[in-house]
């Protein structure tokens, strides 16, 4: 795995993601915009996993809750689906806290609540493992 392979791998999401909301436009429910974005990530041939529980492991003791991240891409990036007004801090914590969890390297937070997500709806977030990756250039 690469920086490279990682960023060509976001911008293929961030244009499936573009593509549902040109489609559909915002003011639906996370749960709709999740089930169009998998469909066309699939059908590009990516590998998509939705709605897994994130194992939350707290002084030694394994604890069975449900935490549960929206979509991991290729087994690499983690994306995370809003519809919300706007983007919080806390939507950028909540995603970076699955980072660490789960150990991957980088994620998207994406907003489908917007009128353009590319511009607005959209943000990027890497570990401290993006940087170890060789760039791939």
């Amino acid at each position: 795995m690469t920086q490279k392979y990682l960023n060509d791998l976001t911008y293929s999401i961030i244009g499936a993601a573009i593509r549902v909301h040109k489609e559909l436009g915002p003011g639906l429910l996370e749960s709709i915009y999740e089930k169009c974005l998998t469909h066309i990530l699939k059908e590009q041939g990516f590998s998509v996993i939705s709605q897994k529980k994130v194992p939350l492991i707290f002084c030694g003791l394994y604890l069975d809750c449900d935490l549960r991240f929206d979509l991991l891409v290729n087994n690499s990036v983690i994306v995370e689906i809003k519809a919300v007004e706007c983007l919080q801090p806390i939507h950028c914590a909540q995603l970076l806290t699955y980072l660490r969890l789960l150990e991957k390297p980088k994620g998207v937070l994406i907003n489908f609540n917007c009128t353009n997500l590319y511009k607005e709806g959209q943000k990027t977030i890497v570990t401290d493992l993006y940087a170890k990756l060789p760039k791939g250039y």
